[in-house]
């Protein structure tokens, strides 16, 4: 990351970049749950059931509030489901569950204007509401421009009317990839379109002195929704708005990568403290959501508790699942801004710029990962099949797999058997001393060990350091040269803003340095009942997944890092490496898998989403760097699957269509040949390549 683009980094989106500090929203009325203000962050999730299956949807809500969902959203396609919704609505109330409902619209004002006098809340896409999204090159003149926007308000104030006079609350939901062509025109297919966007809508409802609104910025892609929701928080400010966020990554997929992905994306902004109501979107049955955006949303209430009061910036939250509601109203007044200078945060584009040590780390090199071996069996060369090196006992050599880690921990452990030639090996300092033949091994020392050390590595020399030492005498001894790398670690609760500090410090001190990230995570660490849980835990390894993508990847989307140390005792190796992968492929920042741009379904899914995701990646898995979307239905199909090379969509029942990125190449193809379809586009593309066998 260059010096620029620390700057804009350190802009006007939240209260701090060093502390933990939720940013202060408006309190916004929904039923009987209110969000934002001093509310708990709230968690949500929408059904896949067809509406018009009344007693589907009932059951299915039903779930979903047992497993800690606060609002439960329902698509309204057309009129006939926006009608149902009352149905749906009556049954749930029957059984006792008040949770307020939100209705799902596209494309239909109509259907939103019956919904709004239902429902607790309307969720509207400026991208298609009373817009068009054809995939034209539209140029506009700043008449046509705005002629278009006088027309979209004749279609939209019906609704803010409706809302206002029925206690409504609206979600203004941006999707990146269902940018209008007027603003795709204006601003790209980029951030501050995703922003425009909403704001133009919000602009409307303020001029109708309608404030019951919620905002959100959702992409496929992590790094684009993190700087969407930096650059609306920056726009609100301005304007002087604090409408509560809405945070979630769309198409995140299903399994570790859906987590993963997630928690990259929300965990980053949540880190922020942006953040009022969590969605995370898998694909999997929706009552699996809830937990995971528990999981990511109550580490913050532990940091609640310790921070401060109110004025400070920072609240005292309650748990998840708390109906607390403090008073605290915003609703006829406007957020004072909290920071003296407001910077847009341009778009990172390039990591932190640093020297290349020994043509291994840092530099234009990916990031690298560590794991430790040191407690294993070294007696064994398949200890090492987890790092992704698998030996051949009759063959006696090793086959690197996709997933093959950069450096192995091995402490003071020395193995029995030799290592594959490009596999790193780190030793503590004494034991690497001693060791005759020191070819791949490299040294790990402690600040002071380095500075007093009588022998050094000639390639790579890694010195353990926390954001405190920068403070230190001893900092100031430190011998620099090409071979330097940190590890970079953290015992403060608020350690991603700890590490996030030591990185600006560097920068300001003109320090080129390669960093290694290690968080460590104790066995305790995935014990949620110290942060007053109210859900069943989920197992350690998915909290793995969704505290490591969250303390790594919150760096890693911004540039920072040159390489990852996930710590985690009571985890297996194969996951850590597994883990530690899909971070840095969710941030981009190294690709070493296909991607499946998947959505969660809904009512409008026209195939069994979750059998058909996993058939594509049965046979599609081994095609490293390519990116596939699977969409449930044309309403989110085309625009999500921007950021994908081939894309899978319902077009009607039995009947799919094929993409080429945004070309439809095959239209209405049986859904019986669809895959092979698919792949024979690949083939033609020159993009595939046969499985191993």
């Amino acid at each position: 990351m260059n010096a620029e683009a620390i700057k804009a980094l350190k802009g006007g989106y939240c209260n701090s970049l060093t502390e933990y500090s939720r940013f202060v929203t408006r309190e916004v009325t929904i039923g009987d749950v209110p969000m934002g203000g001093n509310n708990p962050i709230r968690i949500q999730s929408m059904t896949t059931t067809n509406t018009m299956d009344t007693l589907g949807t009932v059951e299915q809500s039903i779930r979903m509030v047992d497993a800690g969902c606060e609002y439960v959203r329902i698509t309204a396609p057309s009129i006939k489901e926006a009608q149902n919704l009352a149905e749906i609505k009556k049954e749930l109330r029957k059984r006792g569950y008040t949770v307020p409902l939100v209705a799902d619209i596209h494309f239909t004002p109509n259907a939103a204007e019956v919904a709004a006098r239902i429902v607790e809340k309307v969720r509207v896409n400026p991208g298609n509401y009373a817009d068009k999204k054809k995939f034209d090159q539209l140029e506009y003149t700043p008449a046509e421009y705005q002629a278009e926007l006088d027309r979209i308000y004749q279609k939209f104030a019906p609704l803010v009317k409706i809302c206002k006079e029925y206690g409504t609350a609206m979600r203004i939901g941006t999707n990146h990839g269902s940018l209008s062509d007027r603003i795709m025109s204006q601003y790209g297919d980029t951030p501050r379109g995703m922003v425009e966007s909403a704001m133009e809508f919000m602009r409307m409802c303020e001029a109708l002195n309608y404030y019951n609104l919620v905002i959100s910025m959702k992409s496929s892609n992590p790094q684009v929704m993190v700087q969407a929701y930096r650059m609306l928080v920056e726009t609100m400010v301005a304007e002087g708005m604090n409408y509560p966020l809405h945070l979630g990554v769309t198409e995140a997929g299903d399994g570790e990568d859906g987590r993963i992905k997630s928690a990259v994306g929300i965990g980053t902004l949540l880190e922020d403290g942006l953040g009022d109501t969590v969605r995370v979107s898998l694909t999997e049955e929706p009552e699996y959501e809830s937990p995971v955006a528990i999981a990511l949303v109550n580490r913050y209430f532990v940091r609640g508790q310790r921070g401060g009061s109110l004025e400070s910036g920072v609240l005292s939250l309650e748990p998840v699942g708390s109906s607390h509601n403090s008073g605290l109203t915003t609703q006829d007044s406007r957020l004072e801004t909290q920071n003296s200078e407001l910077k847009t945060p341009d778009p990172v584009t390039e990591r932190r710029h640093t020297y290349e040590a020994n043509a291994f780390i840092g530099g234009h090199m990916v990031p690298r990962v560590v794991v430790d071996l040191s407690a294993k069996n070294l007696k064994d060369p398949a200890v090492l099949n987890d790092a992704g090196y698998l030996y051949s006992e009759l063959l006696d050599k090793y086959n690197m797999a996709e997933q093959s880690v950069d450096f192995v921990y091995l402490a003071n452990q020395l193995p029995s058997f030799n290592f594959p030639g490009n596999l790193k090996q780190l030793y503590n300092y004494e034991t690497w001393k001693t060791l005759t033949d020191k070819t791949n091994c490299h040294p790990v020392y402690n600040l002071s060990e380095y500075i007093s050390a009588t022998e050094r590595d000639y390639a790579l020399n890694l010195v353990i350091v926390k954001p405190g030492d920068l403070e230190t005498d001893d900092f100031g001894l430190l011998p620099l040269n090409n071979t330097l790398v940190f590890v970079l670690e953290t015992d403060a609760i608020n350690g991603m803003q700890d590490q996030r500090g030591f990185f600006f410090k560097l920068q300001e001190l003109g320090l080129d340095v390669p960093v290694i990230i290690k968080r460590t995570y104790p066995e305790n660490e995935f014990d949620l009942s110290k942060y007053g849980d109210i859900t069943s835990p989920e197992e350690p390894v998915s909290k793995l997944q969704l505290y490591a993508a969250t303390d790594m990847g919150a760096l890693l989307v911004d540039g920072l890092g040159d390489g990852i140390w996930i710590d985690a005792p009571s985890i297996p190796v194969k996951t850590i490496t597994s883990t530690a992968f899909g971070i840095l492929q969710a941030t981009r920042s190294r690709i070493s898998k296909t991607e499946y741009i998947s959505c969660p379904s809904c009512g409008r899914t026209l195939f069994d989403l979750q059998e058909t995701t996993q058939m594509i990646r049965s046979r599609t898995s081994h095609l490293k760097g390519l990116k596939i979307g699977i969409m449930g239905c044309i309403v989110n199909g085309p625009g999500e699957m921007a950021d994908a090379d081939y894309g899978y969509v319902g077009a009607g029942p039995d009947k799919i269509t094929l993409y080429r990125g945004k070309e439809v190449v095959q239209k209405n193809v049986s859904a019986a040949n669809a895959l092979d379809q698919l792949i024979g586009i690949i083939k033609g593309d020159g993009n595939w390549i046969e499985p191993a066998v």
